[in-house]
Parts: structure tokens; C-alpha cells; sequence
């Protein structure tokens, strides 16, 4: 069946005009993409298989371009327009925090760091370099890791601190294997890298660790 032999209240596309994307499922936001189906499936059909496939819209989104591609229904094309869509997601949500009057709640920031980290498939350590009022100067990645562990030095934290001339920082970084939770080295560097912005009076307002679909705190769990 073709989209079109739908009823209108029933096709996303229609359904996202009429009521917003709210309220369409994760294969109907999905079929708006794919747009077209082939012979005997249609666009939603083909995005149901797709997401079941994939276990979810999250493992489809991080899946490598490779096996994003080879995916029936989608391609190099399909690639492209998602990763576009995803990238402007990313810098819709940074520039949204930098216009925010505060970025001092750990959901506030939870939301920032997390779309800009959630799909990476190897560590990577960023900061969120803030004003005096706790507002969003930049967000920047500072140190790429392997699978699992990345080398984080002060030195070149306080460095890129001190070139933006901002008041506090928030630090973060993702773990690839999806658990978020601290691990006894994330709470050294952390320790260090306290001392070593105290001495430049910029104060480290939080750490957040980015595991796959949620977050961890340290200003929250008590480890600053």
C-alpha cells in the first residue's frame, strides 16, 4: 500500500501539518524522510522494518555510514539529508543555550552536551566555556580518544579557558560503551582540573558523562 492510499488524517506528513511531530511515531517521522517506497511497500512500512532492524531511531542515528547505507530503503542520499538534519539539530541547540540567560542546571546543560556527544563512537572530551551570568560562550571539543579513554591536560584546558576570557566551565565527556557511570579516573581529572582553573579563578560548575541515553552528574552525585 502506498502512502497515498492512506487516509489524509493518516499519512505523517499530513498528520505533522495538521498537529505538529509530536505526535507521529518514530516510523512516521522516519517515512517523511524516505519519502518514497517501492513495489508492494510503502514509505512508512519500509521505515517500520528499518527502525526494528536497527533495535530504535538512536542505534540507526549513530550506526556508521557504511551500515547506515546498506540498510534497504535508505542510501548515500538519505545519508546525507540525515546527517544535515542531525548537524543542524546540534547547532540549533548550542546557539538556543548561548541566548539562554542561565546554563547552570545540570538538565540545561545535560540537553547541550548530550546532543552534541550521544552518537560519537569514540571518547571525546569537550568543555562548555560560560560568562560571569553562567551563559553559553562556547562549546568546544578539546581531546579525542580511542574506543575507550581519552588524555586530558590541564594545561591546554586552562589555555582554551583563559582564550575566551570566561568565568566558569563545565566539563564533559561521552563513554562509548553507553554507561555513564563515573569511573575512578574521571574523578581524578576532574579533581585536577578543579585546581588547576582555581589557580586562574574559573570555577568548574559541573562534569557531565554522556553514556547512551542518559546522563551523569558529578555535581550531583557529590564527586567535585
Amino acid at each position: 500500500m502506498a502512502l497515498s492510499d492512506l487516509p489524509r488524517s493518516e499519512r505523517p506528513r499530513e498528520k505533522l501539518l495538521a498537529s505538529g511531530p509530536s505526535i507521529l511515531t518514530d516510523a512516521e517521522l522516519l517515512a517523511i524522510l524516505i519519502r518514497t517506497g517501492t513495489r508492494g511497500r510503502s514509505a512508512l512500512q519500509i521505515a517500520h522494518d528499518i527502525i526494528e532492524q536497527h533495535g530504535g531511531l538512536v542505534h540507526l542515528f549513530s550506526s556508521d555510514r557504511e551500515t547506515f547505507c546498506n540498510t534497504k530503503g535508505l542510501g548515500p542520499a538519505k545519508y546525507a539529508q540525515l546527517t544535515a538534519v542531525l548537524e543542524m539539530a546540534k547547532r540549533y541547540e548550542t546557539s538556543r543555550a548561548k541566548e539562554r540567560e542561565f546554563l547552570e542546571s545540570p538538565d540545561a546543560v545535560k540537553s547541550v552536551v548530550s546532543l552534541n556527544m550521544r552518537s560519537l563512537e569514540h571518547e571525546v572530551f569537550a568543555c562548555l566555556f560560560l560568562d560571569n551570568r553562567h551563559r553559553l560562550i562556547r562549546y568546544q571539543p578539546l581531546f579525542n580518544g580511542t574506543i575507550d579513554s581519552a588524555s586530558v591536560y590541564p594545561r591546554e584546558v586552562v589555555k582554551a579557558a583563559l582564550q575566551c576570557n570566561c568565568a566558569a566551565v563545565v566539563l564533559a565527556h561521552n563513554h562509548p560503551s553507553g554507561v555513564a557511570e563515573p569511573s575512578r579516573a574521571d574523578i581524578e581529572i576532574t579533581k585536577k582540573l578543579v585546581k588547576a582553573l582555581g589557580v586562574v579563578d574559573i570555577r568548574v560548575l559541573d562534569h557531565i558523562i554522556v553514556g547512551d541515553g542518559y546522563q551523569v552528574s558529578l555535581a550531583e552525585r557529590g564527586e567535585m
